[in-house]
């Protein structure tokens, strides 16, 4: 077990970053560009995951699909995750933390 962990480590380290990294990104005025205009998705809700990222989800309530979009502090977004069959979550009644009402 601990020479296959060694392996992919090894192989980890040696190729090149570039094949980890993502290629689903781009200014996010382009990115949102095309939720909107090429699968009729419109923000949903997102919030700060830290000082650097924000993340977004996207939704087409007519199309039934949603893309998770994560924008850094420079302006890029990237596509996280998206999918089909979008469905809201029931209504929630209780305030959330740090909401007084």
């Amino acid at each position: 077990m601990r020479s296959i962990l060694n392996g992919l480590t090894l192989l980890a380290v040696t190729l090149p970053t570039a094949t980890f990294a993502q290629t689903n990104c781009a200014d996010r005025s382009l990115v949102v560009e095309k939720l909107a205009s090429g699968y009729g998705e419109t923000f949903g809700g997102g919030g700060l995951q830290n000082s650097n990222r924000v993340f977004e989800v996207w939704i087409s309530q007519e199309k039934g699909t949603w893309t998770i979009l994560m924008t850094k502090a420079d302006g890029t977004s990237c596509i996280m995750a998206s999918g089909t069959n979008w469905r809201d979550g029931m209504p929630d009644l209780k305030q959330p933390a740090g909401i007084k009402g």
